[in-house]
């Protein structure tokens, strides 16, 4: 093993992959505005915001790459202080989780009209965007990784409630998705999918997030916390990107109506009042967490119609 492995190494692997991430978030990006969703104006500068800081953050990421790897080639000091790059991107990654997980609380808050859960999601959001922000510019002041240890506690809290909002969200969104199932193969198809990617956007985030924690707090010596470190705030981009694009895969399968397949045709029994209310309500989920409340891409007046329309509370299903 090279004397630079686990300094230069971890840090070039974060920002490589880095860039493929952005690489990604500039397509989704694309996407979004080419489709021409009509979101609220607070939706589309969320949009704008995280572009712009995702690519400064990107073009910073490459600028360290070349500050370690050929300004101070032959430098070995360079190694033993923090270079700027490091607190900015703390500060990037505050604001795209706290742009992101907001977004994200504000679809819970849609989904399940829960004021004090929504609450409870902004105020870890903040309190991950403030110790992150405040760790960010306290390490850029500190500058030598020997004079760190101060800082491991605002990180602890940074990342700590961070994930936690992450956990939270991705809870909440799988409980009351699941829930919304109708025993129909088409809706509950789509139920499923929406409930994987929200199992999805947690599980990356707080991967991220606890290999940056565990890294800094017991290889502080190292890099490896730059691996991980760098990458996050793309995560929360392209998880938010993803979930506003989806409208357009959805749109393409109709889902703005509920069908009953030929397998549901050919099972006979009775729908009653109650289970009718279970699917209308089912069926409201789904409509609002593709399409949100400010987004008329779907009509939610067809929705409804096509449910009056296929399901009649004492019609026997042949």
């Amino acid at each position: 093993m090279g004397q630079f492995d686990l300094v230069v190494g971890p840090l070039l692997m974060g920002i490589l992959l880095n860039t493929y991430l952005y690489g990604l978030v500039t397509y989704q990006f694309i996407v979004y505005y080419t489709s021409k969703f009509d979101d609220a104006l607070w939706i589309r500068a969320i949009v704008g915001i995280l572009f712009v800081v995702d690519t400064l953050h990107s073009c910073i990421a490459v600028y360290g790459a070349w500050e370690t790897c050929v300004t101070n080639f032959a430098n070995p000091a360079h190694f033993a202080n923090v270079s700027w790059t490091i607190p900015f991107t703390a500060c990037a990654t505050s604001v795209a989780a706290l742009l992101s997980q907001g977004f994200l609380a504000h679809r819970v808050l849609i989904l399940t009209k829960n004021k004090i859960l929504t609450g409870i999601l902004l105020l870890l959001s903040f309190l991950g965007f403030f110790f992150g922000f405040y760790a960010g510019i306290y390490s850029g002041i500190l500058s030598s990784v020997a004079k760190f240890g101060p800082l491991a506690p605002y990180v602890t809290c940074w990342l700590g409630f961070q994930t936690a909002a992450d956990v939270l969200i991705t809870g909440t969104l799988t409980y009351t998705l699941k829930n919304a199932r109708t025993g129909f193969h088409k809706t509950d198809t789509i139920i499923n999918r929406l409930i994987r990617g929200a199992i999805q956007t947690g599980f990356f985030a707080s991967v991220f997030a606890i290999g940056d924690l565990f890294s800094f707090l017991l290889a502080r010596q190292t890099y490896f916390y730059a691996m991980f470190a760098y990458p996050i705030g793309r995560i929360y981009t392209n998880t938010l990107l993803d979930t506003l694009n989806a409208r357009n895969r959805f749109k393409k399968q109709k889902t703005g109506t509920v069908d009953v397949d030929s397998q549901a045709n050919t099972t006979a029994f009775r729908m009653t009042d109650h289970s009718r209310t279970d699917v209308n309500q089912s069926v409201h989920v789904k409509h609002e967490i593709i399409t949100d409340a400010s987004d008329k891409s779907i009509d939610e007046r067809d929705v409804k119609y096509k449910s009056d329309e296929v399901y009649q509370p004492t019609e026997t299903l042949v």
